[in-house]
């Protein structure tokens, strides 16, 4: 198999997977809490959200910010970089949910990454 270094090459490399996208959806709304994740991704393990975060904050998306207390607490944020990703989660989140709307497919909640997209499905629909 023939690797291409070409833009969704490295995309896929960098935030492919069954999480990182939510992971980095859930960064955009706030700052995170390790045990916040668990309540947010129910399915997750440990062992992943761990690897995950790891090799997100590895690819300079995540931040990861220890407190020096007891017992100590771990907070996760958005790089800059990260920060970037913000509009591809957006239009992810638009076609997810219109794609849900054409095909009648039931979902647990409505899902925007932030009130733009919000307002303007609405009026879609």
């Amino acid at each position: 198999m023939v690797n291409y270094n070409t833009g969704i090459n490295i995309f896929m490399n960098i935030a492919g997977g069954k999480w990182k996208c939510l992971i980095l959806f859930f960064l955009s709304q706030k700052s995170v809490r390790t045990k916040e994740f668990y309540e947010l991704i129910p399915g997750i393990t440990q062992k992943v959200l761990t690897d995950q975060l790891k090799q997100l904050e590895r690819d300079g998306l995540v931040r990861r910010e220890l407190f020096k207390e007891v017992p100590p607490k771990v907070e996760y944020s958005l790089t800059d970089l990260g920060k970037s990703f913000v509009p591809v989660l957006n239009t992810m989140c638009e076609w997810g949910n219109n794609y849900a709307f054409i095909k009648g497919i039931e979902k647990d909640q409505q899902i925007y990454c932030d009130t733009f997209f919000s307002s303007q499905n609405e009026k879609k629909l």
